[in-house]
Parts: C-alpha cells; sequence; structure tokens
C-alpha cells in the first residue's frame, strides 16, 4: 500500500481528534478576534494550503460577513511593500510550517498590532515557534508527498473557527459529522479502483466546482497534476463559462464537483452544457439527477455544504491515487518535487 493510501485513509481518525483537540483553543481564539473587533481577514498560503485558504474566504464571508483577502506574498518578498495591516485578522497556513513567504506577512501583521493566527501541522517548525496563536493539525507525520490529510484537518480548523465566529452550532454539528461521511466516501475505494482504468491514459482535464466547492476543484486538479501527470485544470464553474469552456471537445474529460447546497443548480446545468459539446463526465455528488448524467458517477454521502469541501475531496484523493497506480506511476515520488518547498 501506497503512503498516499495510507494517510487518505488515516483520515476520519485524525478529524475525530483534532475536533476534540482544538476545540477550546479554537474558542479562545475566537473570543480575542471578536473582542479586537477584526474588520477584515487576510490569509497568507502556498500550494495545498492555499486551497484551504479559498475555501476559508468562502466560509469566513458567507458565515460571518467578515471580507477576506488571499494574501500575494511576493508583495513583501520581491517587492519590498509594506501592508497596513491594523485591525486585521492575519492567519498563515503552511501544512510544514517552514513557508519563509507565509511568515513574512505574518511578521508585518504583527509589527502593525494584527491577530496573527498560525496553523500548521509541525509543531517545532519556524513558523509554530514564531506564532503569537497557534492551531495544530494533529495529523501526526504526514511522508507521502501529496498533501492529504494535513488538507482536510486544515479544512476542520478554518471550519472550526468560523462556527465559533458565527455563533453556529449547527455549523459544530454539521463537523462532528465528517469524520463518518468520510468513512463513507473511503468505502467507495475499490469501485474507484475499478473505474480509473478507464482514465488510464487521460492526459488532459478540466475541474469544475463553484462556491465553497471551487478550491476542492483547485485541489483534485493539483492532485491529478502532482501524481498522474494529468494536466488538470481548476476553475470555478462560473469563470469557465467566460472563456475556458471553448476547449471542450467530443470525449474532453470533466470532472464535476457537485454536491448538495446553493451552487447545485448551477453545477447541474454546467453538467448540461458539457454533455452538449460530447464530453465525458465524471461526477461526485449525492444527488441522483447529475449522477445519472455522468460516464462516471461517484456517489457522495449528504452533508450540510458548509462542510462538503471535507468529503468530497476525499473521493478525489482516492481516485488520483488509484489513477496513479493505473498509469505505471508511484504516487509517494513524484518526479522533480520534495515534501518541503521553500518560496520568497
Amino acid at each position: 500500500m501506497s503512503r498516499m493510501l495510507t494517510e487518505i485513509l488515516e483520515q476520519p481518525g485524525v478529524l475525530r481528534r483534532l475536533l476534540q483537540e482544538e476545540k477550546e483553543n479554537i474558542r479562545s481564539i475566537a473570543n480575542l478576534i471578536q473582542e479586537r473587533q477584526c474588520r477584515y481577514a487576510v490569509i497568507a498560503a502556498r500550494g495545498t494550503s492555499d486551497h484551504a485558504a479559498t475555501f476559508a474566504k468562502y466560509a469566513l464571508e458567507v458565515y460571518t460577513g467578515l471580507p477576506v483577502a488571499l494574501a500575494a506574498p511576493s508583495v513583501i518578498t520581491l517587492y519590498r511593500g509594506r501592508l497596513q495591516l491594523q485591525d486585521a485578522l492575519i492567519i498563515g497556513i503552511s501544512q510544514s510550517g517552514e513557508a519563509a513567504d507565509v511568515g513574512e506577512i505574518l511578521r508585518q501583521g504583527r509589527a502593525s498590532g494584527a491577530v496573527v493566527v498560525t496553523i500548521t501541522n509541525e509543531a517545532e517548525s519556524t513558523l509554530a515557534r514564531q506564532a503569537d496563536h497557534l492551531l495544530l493539525c494533529r495529523a501526526g507525520k504526514e511522508t507521502a508527498l501529496a498533501a492529504t490529510k494535513t488538507y482536510t484537518s486544515e479544512l476542520a480548523l478554518l471550519g472550526m473557527l468560523v462556527a465559533a465566529l458565527a455563533g453556529r452550532d449547527d455549523l459544530n454539528a454539521a463537523l462532528a459529522g465528517v469524520p463518518e461521511a468520510m468513512e463513507a466516501c473511503l468505502a467507495l475505494a475499490p469501485r474507484i479502483n475499478q473505474v480509473v482504468e478507464r482514465y488510464a491514459y487521460m492526459d488532459e482535464c478540466v475541474v469544475l466546482g463553484r462556491g465553497l466547492n471551487y478550491p476542492t476543484a483547485l485541489e483534485v486538479a493539483l492532485k491529478l497534476q502532482e501524481t498522474c501527470y494529468v494536466q488538470a485544470q481548476g476553475f470555478s464553474a462560473a469563470d469557465f463559462l467566460h472563456g475556458p469552456i471553448a476547449i471542450v471537445d467530443r470525449g474532453f474529460p470533466a470532472i464535476i464537483v457537485a454536491p448538495s447546497g446553493k451552487s447545485y443548480m448551477q453545477m447541474q446545468e454546467m453538467a448540461g452544457q458539457l454533455l452538449a459539446r460530447g464530453a465525458e463526465l465524471i461526477v461526485i455528488s449525492d444527488r441522483q439527477e447529475i449522477l445519472g448524467q455522468a460516464r462516471t458517477g461517484l456517489e457522495l454521502p449528504t452533508v450540510d455544504e458548509f462542510v462538503s469541501p471535507l468529503t468530497s475531496i476525499v473521493v478525489m484523493q482516492l481516485f488520483a491515487c488509484f489513477l496513479a497506480g493505473a498509469k505505471g506511476l508511484d504516487p509517494d515520488q513524484p518526479r522533480g518535487l520534495r515534501k518541503v518547498t521553500v518560496t520568497r
């Protein structure tokens, strides 16, 4: 069994532990943010962690009304810009805790008197040691190059923070149900291992999501790029209509992330437009209408849309892992990549 698959399978247990062990810490940080009356948030991250940051942007704005900007670290590291970050909540996300450019955003936030929070999986990392307020992923050592359990841990921590800031018990209840829903997703592994054989020669595709699952589309595309060498592009379904849809022709693979929620009807309409162009649809959803339109449909458990990014991605982590095997590739050893990437 690959290390990637082992770590995918660990996720329900990781989430159960995280939801319990970081609960009081989350509550304390949320109280501080409210006491300081932060007027906006800036989130700094790279790679997979940046997709978690994109989820946080949607979730914070939807459920708390707090405006969120995703930081461009090169503004500081390359152009030596100085940001005015008073009255801000600054969140830095780095699985390794060694992202130097993320650290620069945190440093300027701290100098401006902002509330600065670090999310990482490494308690002894540089960013963890420098943190004013630390949220730990508690995922255990992640040895596979492709981030899986640390990504869902980041999503869970951000979801917990949103629920605390919004004062929403229903969101906490939805988070509490995630480990069981993840187990239902993992039960699809044998079927996914079978269906990926059809895509062993796939060399390009698009991945489409909307709203809270736009970052899921981005993360699925990244997993296919780094483990399967597929030229996968992730899009918001709304943005995809503004030009990129022109690339779709007969037989072109399109992966659609379409769980129940506010974005579902738009995703169903998108599926219809893609079918009209002859696309081959791979759909992950809990809704039979859109699953019935797919050449390959993977059925999700029904969960609140707020937590659907944590379940949707598990199915596609399995898909990427098994597809790498079908292509004769080792998902644990992608060419030319390292586990920790340091950028400035």
